[in-house]
């Protein structure tokens, strides 16, 4: 039995070391950005069988061969997609400040469609008037719905919006649902799905889980837009998920989630609906689809201005080559001059970021940072906390939101320009999920988004940089160890 036991210990401890020499090397090789690849490091020297697992699961960015082949399938039609948008809408920079012009141009190279002028915004943060602003919308649709969302929750005012898509489908309305498998798991597991179907709505999985096909890509890359589109004039996005907020997540220890939502009116609203036609092209499989709605789209004369705003679109995620939303905030808070205020659920940003917001505030901008003070994720949290210390040195101020979980994704700069959408300051949107944004050149609008944070702002507290300084160890201990763990968030 020593003898053995010898044995076992001597193997182990021969193979271990060549184990994590053989997974550098596969990182090294892979270019993992230095934060991340040295996180996976660590937890395969750890616990070598738990972390290789997990490595093989979400340690890289495949999306999968099936994925692969239709993304790449799809490519001329994006290339088409914005030319054609350049095409349409010629002058689009000569409205947006010169502050900003580059900030456009970056958001276009980058992926996203050009600036559109024309529109109108109204901003929203009752999610009872959101919920039953989309069933109006819906109810006066006259061609078409399409619905895109992370997360569907069965329950209160959201079934309301399904009732509505079942009476539109009624009046032959095309309907069409796309919803993240995992993150609308109660949704494919309630009637719903049966009952939209019978009545004549198209409902596809986006990013659906194979567990035989994981090791060919991820399992945790989402869709965690959030789009209702009504006759390519109508749209709605921003963070809202499909839930009454009095139905969803009751149990999580974090009171309801807070959330706002733009209905935009105008050739953005176009935009957002090309962007379902995407996501609705590669998760089903139809490329031609998508082909064809531009074909048409082109053979439409351009819409009426709806509104005065110039509005740029930004869909973002891993098929890209670029992780472009991070370059896009990094941009947007370098530009400030005089304040940045930001409101995100979860606040675990990349180095360049974080460094960012440091610089910012060193150089006389106003930044404040507006975060829930309980999340639903112990871990987050933790490595939330564990980037305040430098922030609050630097100047930047933070403010916990005390009213529920804030999940208002917001960045104002200046009172001038606004981003807006689905994209939390964390790792996994930053990188892995794929989000929309709206990016808002405009002044008015920027100052109504500021009002929101401020009424945000009237119900937080702010942490006090000395008071911070001297808690406890153990808590500092915590942080910091879940800080080794942010790049994996």
């Amino acid at each position: 039995m020593v003898w053995a036991f010898a044995t076992d210990s001597t193997w182990i401890y021969l193979f271990h070391p060549l184990i994590v020499m053989l997974f550098a090397l596969r990182i090294i090789w892979v270019r993992r950005p230095p934060g991340v690849a040295m996180s996976w490091i660590l937890i395969v020297t750890i616990m070598p069988i738990v972390g290789i697992s997990a490595y093989l699961l979400i340690g890289e960015r495949p999306i999968g061969r099936a994925r692969n082949q239709r993304i790449a399938e799809i490519a001329p039609a994006y290339a088409r997609m914005t030319a054609l948008f350049d095409e349409r809408f010629l002058k689009t920079t000569d409205q947006i400040s010169d502050k900003f012009r580059a900030m456009a141009t970056l958001a276009e190279n980058h992926g996203g469609m050009p600036p559109v002028p024309g529109n109108q915004l109204t901003l929203y943060s009752d999610a009872q008037k959101i919920l039953h602003g989309m069933i109006a919308d819906i109810d006066s649709a006259h061609t078409r719905c399409d619905v895109e969302f992370y997360i569907w929750n069965p329950g209160g005012t959201a079934d309301l919006v399904g009732e509505a898509l079942i009476r539109a489908a009624a009046r032959g309305i095309s309907c069409r649902v796309l919803l993240d498998e995992l993150g609308s798991a109660t949704f494919w597991k309630s009637h719903w799905p049966e009952r939209l179907s019978a009545g004549g709505i198209k409902l596809v999985k986006a990013c659906a889980v194979h567990p035989l096909r994981l090791q060919f890509g991820r399992a945790d890359l989402r869709l965690h837009r959030k789009i209702v589109a009504v006759d390519q004039h109508t749209a709605w996005t921003g963070s809202l998920n499909l839930v009454d907020p009095g139905f969803f997540k009751q149990d999580a220890g974090v009171g309801e989630w807070v959330d706002a939502m733009a209905r935009v009116v105008g050739p953005a609203a176009v935009a957002l609906t090309t962007v379902f036609e995407g996501d609705w092209a590669i998760e089903s499989g139809n490329i031609p689809g998508f082909t064809q709605f531009l074909d048409d789209m082109r053979a439409v004369p351009v819409p009426a201005p709806a509104g005065n705003l110039a509005v740029q679109v930004v869909p973002t995620g891993p098929s890209y080559k670029i992780a472009n939303m991070s370059h896009m905030l990094l941009s947007a808070v370098l530009d400030a001059r005089k304040e940045v205020v930001l409101t995100t659920p979860y606040f675990v940003p990349d180095e360049a970021l974080f460094q960012a917001l440091q610089t910012a505030a060193c150089r006389g901008v106003d930044v404040t940072l507006i975060v829930p003070q309980r999340v639903d994720s112990t871990l987050v949290r933790y490595a939330s906390r564990s980037y305040m210390a430098d922030l609050l040195t630097a100047g930047v101020k933070i403010q916990q939101f005390t009213g529920g979980l804030l999940h208002t994704k917001s960045l104002v700069v200046d009172r001038e320009f606004t981003i807006f959408g689905s994209v939390n300051l964390d790792m996994r949107s930053l990188r892995l999920n794929y989000e929309i944004t709206l990016m808002i050149y405009d002044a008015g609008f920027s100052q109504q988004v500021r009002a929101l944070q401020d009424q945000y702002l009237d119900r937080s507290i702010p942490i006090d940089a000395t008071a911070w300084a001297n808690r406890p160890l153990r808590e500092r201990l915590k942080e910091n160890a879940a800080q080794l763990m942010a790049p994996l968030l």
